[in-house]
Parts: structure tokens; C-alpha cells; sequence
């Protein structure tokens, strides 16, 4: 099979601030897999230090050894082959995502039908999505949040944790009135009892669920019966066990930290067994990235509004076809992900 790797690079238009993090540019790594016909199937990897631990050149060295060994496939080896001969050569997640990702996209070329109906029978034909609003002045987040709900969006996420949380939130409750949901993600900024006092002062601002108020499992489990304010799990996620714990209310999957749509959807199930529900988010993921997501988000029918709609986030980007309208994403009917990596 002919494999390449391709890096390219996105600018934000404005930076996202996090409690843990100010975000301005992402680095992200393409691969193309070329099989019979001339079909090509894309797949990304866009690894993020400060969340998930791995770092650019870990990556691009996994991916390196993984492309070595699709090169080195006999012909003929199934989807299911080819995968297996990458995690072989290096198992990192963040890399086999990418590898996963370009697999299925030929599968659906294949089968020229979009890949959410490879992945499940009645997939969802649109996506729910929110908007993200990073912890800015509470004047400037009001306007994005006017703006957010004046494009359609009826669910915000907001970061908090990095101070003037309260203003923020009432600022922007009052700009956008009661019926909007408001969703908060601390990334892990808190202790618990730093999240008992931060989430009884939101409260009054009505939020749907705070994701990822403290970190690891123990604390989480601490804080769940100490406040009203449903919680997420999202970072800690990927602490051994937390799949299956039921520690929380719900838990955020990501593409990359799984290692591809095929975990994703194992990861998926693990957690509704354990009586919790998911929804997906982007790391800041390009136009493969977030089309993969959404097609996986369609075949497990999530309704809970997905943190996808992070494209328009990019200087140049439009979302294009991925595009939300009336918060949601319209899954593409191309085959495949019905998208490449210039087509947003």
C-alpha cells in the first residue's frame, strides 16, 4: 500500500484560554493511504502536550513506524490487517487515529456510502454541536455568546478556571437569557473543595454539566456528591478504569486519545454499560479530524450536543462542509468521510 505523511499548520484567529493553557496554533500531521483504483483515504493526527501528553515528535515518529509497516504489508491484508500491523509498530493512540481514520475512509470508498452507515445502520443525518468561549473578559465572551446564539447554537461551553469565572458566566447569561444552555470546563483547575465553592457560585447562572472540574478519578468521585451540577469526565478519561467506573454523569470521548473511530466506538460502549452517556469533542482537530468525529458521533446516534464546531475557530477556515447550521453539523454523504483536507 502507498502511504504518506504530510504536516501542516493552523493559526487561531484568536487565542483560546484555558485554565491550563493559551492555544494560538496547531500543528497537525495528515496521512494519505493510496489502494487499488487510485482511491486515497485521509487520516489525522493532531496530538496536544498540555491535555493529552504526547508531543509533536512522538507522534510523527509513531506515525513513521506505523507508514513503514503499511509499506511493508503484503497485498491484499484487510483494513483489519493493516491496523493491527500499525499498532505493532507503535501503539501510541494519537498516531493510530490517523491510521484508523485514512483504513475506514477507503472502506467507505469502497462501498462508495458515507462512512457513518459503514459504522452503523440509521446513523443520525445531523450532529448537535456547541459553541466554545474561552476564558475571556466577560465583555468580549457576551459578544461571542450573542453571536454563537445568533448563528444558531443553543448549547455554549465556556472555559473557567482561570478567574472572573462569575462575571463571565453572568455576563454572559444575561446577554443570551435563560433558555440557552450553558455548559463550563475547568481542565482539571480545581480541588475539590475549590470546585464545591466555584460550582455553588455558578449555579445561580444554570449549567448544564462542568467538565473535568478536578482531575483523577479519586477527586471526582469525591466531589460528584458534594454538588447539583452534573459532571463530565474529559482529561481523566483516560486514567485506567475510568471508562467503565461510572464515576461520572457523562464522559467526553476524543478521536486521538481513543486511537481511532474503531476504539472510539468500543470506548463508547464501555461507558454507556457503565450506565454513563457520551458525548465527542475536537482538540482543536483540522477538517479530517472533526469530519471522522462527526460521522462516529452520527453512528452512535449522540444527542447531547457534541464540542465539534472548532474549524471556524482557524484564520482561513469556514467549516465548509462541516460547517454547523442551527447547532449541528450535517454529516457528509460523500464516501468515505466525504471531505478532504482542504475541503473546509
Amino acid at each position: 500500500m502507498k502511504a504518506d505523511l504530510e504536516r501542516i499548520s493552523l493559526t487561531l484567529s484568536e487565542p483560546l484560554v484555558s485554565a491550563s493553557e493559551t492555544i494560538e496554533e496547531r500543528h497537525l500531521m495528515l496521512v494519505c493511504l493510496e489502494a487499488e483504483h487510485g482511491l486515497v483515504g485521509w487520516g489525522e493526527a493532531g496530538p496536544l502536550k498540555p491535555f493529552d501528553g504526547v508531543s509533536d515528535e512522538q507522534c510523527l515518529a509513531a506515525l513513521e513506524r506505523q507508514i513503514a509497516a503499511l509499506r511493508a504489508a503484503p497485498a491484499g491484508a484487510s483494513g483489519a490487517e493493516l491496523l493491527e500491523s500499525a499498532r505493532r509498530a507503535d501503539p501510541l493512540p494519537q498516531a493510530l487515529a490517523a491510521i484508523d481514520t485514512a483504513l475506514w475512509d477507503l472502506a467507505g470508498q469502497r462501498e462508495g456510502a458515507p462512512l457513518a452507515s459503514l459504522l452503523a445502520a440509521g446513523p443520525l443525518a445531523r450532529v448537535a454541536v456547541n459553541a466554545v468561549i474561552g476564558a475571556d473578559a466577560p465583555e468580549s465572551a457576551a459578544a461571542q455568546a450573542r453571536a454563537a446564539v445568533g448563528a444558531g447554537f443553543t448549547t455554549i461551553k465556556v472555559k473557567v478556571g482561570a478567574g472572573r469565572d462569575v462575571e463571565r458566566l453572568e455576563a454572559i447569561r444575561v446577554e443570551i437569557g435563560p433558555k440557552v444552555a450553558i455548559r463550563i470546563d475547568a481542565n482539571g483547575a480545581w480541588n475539590v473543595e475549590q470546585a464545591v465553592e466555584a460550582l455553588a457560585a455558578l449555579e445561580p447562572f444554570g449549567i448544564e454539566l462542568v467538565e473535568e472540574p478536578v482531575t483523577g478519578l479519586d477527586q471526582i468521585k469525591r466531589l460528584r456528591p458534594l454538588v447539583a451540577t452534573p459532571i463530565a469526565i474529559d482529561e481523566s478519561a483516560a486514567d485506567d478504569g475510568a471508562l467503565t467506573s461510572g464515576a461520572s454523569e457523562l464522559v467526553c470521548l476524543k478521536l486521538g486519545r481513543a486511537g481511532g473511530i474503531s476504539a472510539l466506538l468500543a470506548q463508547a460502549a464501555l461507558v454507556r454499560s457503565s450506565g454513563s452517556e457520551v458525548y465527542l469533542a475536537s482538540m482543536l482537530d483540522g477538517p479530517i479530524g472533526i469530519a471522522a468525529a462527526v460521522h462516529a458521533a452520527a453512528a452512535l446516534r449522540i444527542t447531547i450536543p457534541s464540542g465539534l464546531a472548532t474549524l471556524e475557530l482557524f484564520d482561513g477556515l469556514d467549516g465548509g462542509l462541516l460547517a454547523p447550521s442551527d447547532g449541528a453539523i450535517t454529516v457528509p454523504l460523500g464516501p468515505g468521510l466525504g471531505v478532504g483536507p482542504a475541503e473546509a
